[in-house]
C-alpha cells in the first residue's frame, strides 16, 4: 500500500486538512501531521530554539505542538518513518486561499512540499482559491480540491512523478464546482501586485500596535505565457511545477561583465 503523508500550515482542525485525507485515504495509507495552530505565511521555516511535542489526535493523525509545516515534514521522517519506509508522497493542504506567484514564497503550504523534495519524497501543494471573503467555499466547499488531488495522486502511483528531483507541484482550485471547472492547465507562477497595507491600533493600555492586512488579489497582465492568476480567472485548476534552485541564470554572463 501507497505511503502518504499530509500536511498544511492551517492547523490540524482545518476542514481542507480534513477534505484532504477524506479524499487520499482511498488511494492509500494516510498519516497526518499537522500544526497545533494557523502557521499561514511562515515560509519555510525550522523551529530551532525550542523542543517540539508530537500529540496523538487519532489513529495516524497527530499534531505538532506550535510547529511549523516544513517541521511536521521533517519530524515526521525521524518518528514516524524509517528510511526503508518513507512516503510515497507529501501532499500539503487543502490550504484556505491562494498560493499563487511570489506567494509561494510566503507560504507554508508550498513550504512543507519544498521540505518534502529537499528530502527526496515527490510533493504536492493544494490550495482552494475562495472571493467574497469564503462565501465560496462554504457555498461550494472542497468537492472540485478533492477530486483534483485524488485525479493526480492517482495518476502519480500508476505512472511516476512527473518531475526532476527538487521539484513539486503547486496546484490551486478555482472557486467553483466541479461541474463549472474547464479542467486542468500547467501554468507559471504569476507576478503579484503587492501593497504594504497594516492597520494601526492601540491596546486599552495605550500602546500601539500593527496588524498587517490581506492583500487583494492583483497580479500583473503578462504577455506569451499563462499564469496561475490567469487560469484561476478562467475557471482552470492551475498546476505549477516549482524548483528550489532560484539562481537568476540569464543575469550571470552580465553578472560576470559587472563584477
Amino acid at each position: 500500500m501507497k505511503q502518504i503523508l499530509i500536511t498544511n500550515d492551517d492547523g490540524f482542525e482545518s476542514e481542507g486538512l480534513l477534505a484532504l485525507a477524506e479524499a487520499l485515504r482511498p488511494l492509500g495509507h494516510v498519516t497526518v501531521v499537522a500544526p497545533t495552530t494557523e502557521k499561514s505565511a511562515c515560509g519555510h521555516s525550522l523551529t530551532l530554539t525550542r523542543p517540539l511535542n508530537f500529540v496523538e489526535v487519532d489513529d495516524n493523525f497527530y499534531k505538532l505542538d506550535d510547529g511549523t509545516p516544513t517541521d511536521c515534514v521533517f519530524l515526521s521522517l525521524n518518528k514516524l518513518f524509517t528510511k526503508e519506509n518513507r512516503p510515497d508522497i507529501v501532499i500539503s493542504g487543502i490550504n484556505i486561499g491562494s498560493n499563487m506567484g511570489e506567494d509561494i514564497t510566503y507560504s507554508g503550504t508550498a513550504s512543507a512540499a519544498m521540505e518534502a523534495v529537499l528530502q527526496g519524497i515527490p510533493a504536492i501543494a493544494i490550495s482552494q482559491v475562495y472571493k467574497n471573503g469564503g462565501e465560496s467555499i462554504a457555498e461550494h466547499g472542497y468537492a472540485l480540491a478533492k477530486e483534483s488531488i485524488a485525479t493526480l495522486v492517482k495518476k502519480i502511483f500508476e505512472k511516476e512523478f512527473p518531475l526532476p528531483p527538487r521539484k513539486f507541484l503547486n496546484v490551486n482550485i478555482p472557486p467553483l464546482l466541479p461541474s463549472a471547472c474547464k479542467g486542468f492547465k500547467v501554468t507559471r507562477a504569476g507576478n503579484r501586485l503587492y501593497g504594504h497595507h497594516a492597520e494601526v491600533h492601540h491596546n486599552p493600555r495605550g500602546k500601539e500596535y500593527y496588524w498587517i492586512g490581506l492583500p487583494a488579489l492583483g497580479w500583473m497582465e503578462t504577455q506569451g505565457h499563462v499564469t496561475d492568476f490567469e487560469a484561476i480567472n478562467d475557471g482552470y485548476v492551475s498546476v505549477t511545477p516549482v524548483h528550489l534552485d532560484m539562481t537568476s541564470y540569464d543575469d550571470i554572463n552580465s553578472l560576470n561583465e559587472w563584477i
